[in-house]
């Protein structure tokens, strides 16, 4: 029997801490023996929270939810800044917290809100001159993060202490809740760090039932027909796209790459086409009154 099978759909992991997401990725995709997988976006080895996995043919609609909105909950260490600004760093300075009110607190995170500009951890995993910027700090270079624009829908306070406070942050993509934190903490006058960091849910994925790597051995020992109930369909990574329904001779011509006209009522934009077998063909264009396939799955061409 081949070690690894071709497998289609989607995986919403719970991310344990202590592993990188990539570490994560390869441990799942051994217990599914899945030929193709990937993750949408990465958390930090501190982090935990929903990591969707995509096998097979979802992983084309990857690049979709990695740029989808998404919600956290973190503790901000007041007091203490570190090189990678979170608690897996080298602590680079410490100050006294002084007494915050709610008013401060309001000013110090109301210029966090909205399309702002951000500039990422010295340690993250953007990329200048071909290499990730982590590496070339971690060997001692002198390292200029970039700044880009970024948007934070919500930043909310959950709860605070003397030394610490909970957060709620919902964002766009690339936004770093590290960069978030330490922004707060000179704006407060004594530096922050992320304590604790996870990944609430990733739209469409709102109210998401994650699997642990241990539940997800669990069913591995019960057999592949266990493990596999876990997954969901890779339609359900493109709810958030309008639907254009397709009849038999229209899914026939797109799995053959031509352009269709649309359907009458359809708004142009990217939709995702379905068959009459009501299987999702794949992703695409409409514009003018023409549909244009996009990024199509493999059994479009039938």
């Amino acid at each position: 029997m081949s070690r690894y099978r071709p497998l289609d759909g989607l995986l919403l992991l719970d991310k344990p801490q202590g592993l990188s997401s990539n570490q994560a990725l390869q441990q799942v995709r051994r217990l599914f023996r899945a030929e193709k997988a990937g993750h949408t976006g990465s958390l930090d080895p501190l982090a935990t929270g929903l990591l969707p996995v995509c096998f097979g043919e979802a992983t084309k609609i990857a690049g979709l939810l990695l740029g989808s909105r998404k919600a956290y909950e973190t503790i901000a260490r007041l007091g203490v800044t570190t090189d990678t600004d979170d608690a897996d760093g080298q602590p680079l300075r410490e100050r006294p917290v002084p007494t915050l009110d709610e008013a401060t607190f309001e000013a110090a995170l109301a210029p966090l809100r909205g399309r702002i500009a951000q500039r990422a951890p010295i340690y993250s995993a953007l990329k200048q001159g071909g290499e990730a910027l982590y590496a070339r700090a971690r060997r001692g270079e002198a390292v200029e993060a970039p700044v880009r624009k970024v948007e934070v829908f919500r930043l909310e306070v959950l709860e605070r202490t003397a030394e610490a406070v909970r957060l709620h942050v919902e964002c766009g993509s690339g936004t770093y809740v590290r960069s978030l934190v330490r922004d707060l903490g000179e704006a407060l006058g004594c530096g922050a760090h992320v304590a604790m960091l996870r990944r609430l849910w990733v739209e469409p994925f709102r109210a998401p039932r994650m699997y642990t790597l241990e539940e997800l051995a669990a069913c591995a020992a019960q057999g592949e027909a266990a493990l596999d109930a876990c997954l969901l369909p890779l339609e359900d990574g493109l709810a958030g796209f309008p639907q254009v329904r397709l009849d038999a001779e229209g899914a026939r011509r797109l799995g053959q790459g031509q352009r269709l006209r649309a359907p009458a009522g359809t708004t142009e934009g990217m939709a995702a086409a379905y068959g009459p077998d009501g299987r999702c063909l794949g992703l695409v264009e409409i514009a003018a009154g023409r549909l244009a396939p996009q990024r199509l799955f493999r059994w479009a061409a039938g």
